[in-house]
């Protein structure tokens, strides 16, 4: 069975100083895929609200690319999916991009904490926050 997508936001938590880092580091012990989405917003947010340093990002998303079990790109089909989710889920874009890329890739669920847990998408997908 395929494991779960993770969200950035169990990227970020994972080296951040936050109470949710240790649930976020757990989460990155377990088998996990992600989307290249997930890595692009990790850099930006690394950057910018974590302090880190552009050579301490390129490690940490080395580190994260050699734990994850694969990383899925985003294509024409994955952003016209994640327009249909959107359009029927009430999510926004970002969101349902993140979601179409775990139904394309046939993750039974994605990790994260800013959408709304046990939501099920029609493509398979359930969404699942690691920190309730």
């Amino acid at each position: 069975m395929m494991p779960p997508l993770l969200d950035t936001n169990i990227l970020i938590y994972a080296f951040s100083d936050d109470l949710k880092a240790g649930r976020a580091q757990e989460c990155l012990a377990q088998p996990f895929v992600l989307s290249t989405q997930a890595l692009n917003e990790f850099a930006n947010v690394a950057l910018r609200k974590l302090g880190m340093a552009p050579p301490e990002v390129r490690i940490a998303i080395a580190d994260i690319c050699l734990l994850a079990e694969d990383i899925f790109p985003l294509d024409r089909r994955t952003h016209e999916m994640a327009l249909d989710i959107a359009e029927r889920y009430h999510l926004s874009f970002y969101d349902s991009l993140m979601l179409s890329a775990a139904c394309l890739a046939g993750c039974p669920s994605c990790l994260s904490e800013d959408m709304q847990h046990g939501l099920l998408i029609e493509g398979g997908t359930t969404v699942a926050n690691p920190f309730i």
